[in-house]
């Protein structure tokens, strides 16, 4: 077939995989057969040692060798070398129906970008997969990519999927392990992408060895990447909560020893309440200047009011809150001095003289931490703006416009 012909590049995965990839390659070429859709198999192969491509090859299936290792980088590797319109991905282990295959490309047909099975909809057969997968990992995970990222997937794992290559492409996906599969869906969310899910099964692989998958290691590595990924949950919801919590803590008990439940608590406790306002106003710093180089670095799009924000939220109002902050508590720790050469410098009352010094050294840091990143955020601001085209004029021979 001509590239142009083909309407759906099937990529698969491989690593070792000569026990089922026969099968699998089978499977597809009935699919395609029976339903008059023409399509290519495409079979990644990330360095198998058996006869994988052997019979890849032999069974007219297109190999294309990924060196970087990696599931995410043979995904990766294939997808770039598709030649169809659409592409389908699953894996070689013989564990997904590929026969369900149309219901994937009806979907695609109607205009939606990404096509996700999900195999708790369809059903999962006894044994294939493992009791902590089935109602811990996949359950806790997928739920946790739903409420950071308002997607509306219901299986993020699944491995049968499909997708429009072009779209998929846009999406510039970067990491190469298992968490693959979490990033596609991240993402395809941030940018929009149209979302759609078809019921798929999924039954125990043909495999005679252990899976490549680490159910400990790659599950955390997917936590990891949607963390990451979502500043807000992972600093901003956190920082602000313990930066209230702080605050509140020191203004209850600067005026005077407060008593609680039978328990005195005195300038000590407010002290420890500066270090939470200050821990969760760090924080929530990571979260904005985290949100800023996403925007820069493009990991992800630039929202329409970020430009409006930059209206109010620039370097000089930074400079100006900040440097606002950062006098009071210069005044207040003067004041603390005076206080202090009116003793002739000697001895203090720590529980009064406190009162005056915790509330000042928070305004000093808290004022320097918004002078130094507003510095920050306005060099990351360089870094997303529009760059104008000057359009330079001809010069002649003689040095004449």
């Amino acid at each position: 077939m001509n590239q142009e012909d083909i309407a759906i590049s099937v990529v698969m995965p491989c690593l070792n995989e000569e026990l089922t990839i026969g099968t699998c390659i089978e499977k597809i070429r009935r699919a395609f057969e029976e339903n008059r859709i023409a399509g290519e198999i495409l079979v990644a192969d990330n360095g198998s040692t058996d006869r994988s491509v052997e019979i890849a090859g032999r069974l007219g299936a297109r190999v294309v060798e990924v060196k970087q290792k990696g599931y995410g980088a043979a995904l990766a590797g294939g997808i770039a070398a598709a030649r169809g319109r659409y592409v389908m991905m699953g894996d070689a282990d013989d564990s997904y129906d590929f026969s369900h295959l149309p219901r994937f490309l009806e979907k695609l047909e109607q205009g939606f970008d990404l096509v996700m099975g999900n195999r708790f909809a369809g059903g999962i057969a006894t044994g294939a997969m493992p009791f902590h997968h089935r109602y811990l990992g996949n359950p806790v995970l997928t739920g946790i990519g739903r409420l950071f990222f308002r997607s509306p997937v219901g299986d993020f794992h699944c491995g049968l999927r499909a997708f429009r290559r072009d779209a998929i492409l846009r999406l510039d996906l970067r990491t190469t392990g298992m968490e693959f599969a979490s990033e596609m869906v991240v993402k395809a969310a941030y940018f929009n992408l149209r979302i759609a899910e078809v019921p798929t099964t999924l039954k125990k692989d043909g495999r005679d060895r252990p899976p490549h998958l680490r159910s400990w290691r790659d599950g955390w590595r997917h936590l990891r990447f949607m963390l990451v990924y979502s500043p807000r949950w992972l600093f901003l919801y956190p920082g602000a909560v313990t930066m209230l919590l702080g605050l509140a803590m020191m203004l209850w008990l600067l005026p005077a020893p407060r008593r609680l439940f039978g328990v005195t608590f005195d300038i000590q406790t407010a002290f420890y309440g500066l270090v939470a306002l200050l821990i969760g106003f760090q924080a929530v710093l990571f979260s904005v200047l985290s949100k800023f180089f996403a925007i820069a670095t493009g990991l992800i799009p630039k929202p329409a009011r970020f430009d409006r924000l930059f209206l109010w939220a620039n370097l000089e109002s930074g400079l100006i809150a900040g440097s606002i902050l950062f006098a009071a508590g210069l005044a207040g720790s003067c004041f603390a001095v005076g206080i202090w050469g009116m003793r002739s410098f000697g001895p203090l009352d720590l529980s009064k003289s406190l009162r005056i010094v915790i509330p000042s050294a928070g305004a000093l840091a808290i004022g320097c931490e918004i002078i130094l990143s507003s510095f920050f955020l306005s060099t990351l601001g360089l870094a997303t703006a529009d760059r104008r085209r000057v359009e330079i004029p001809a010069v002649d021979g003689d040095g004449h416009g």
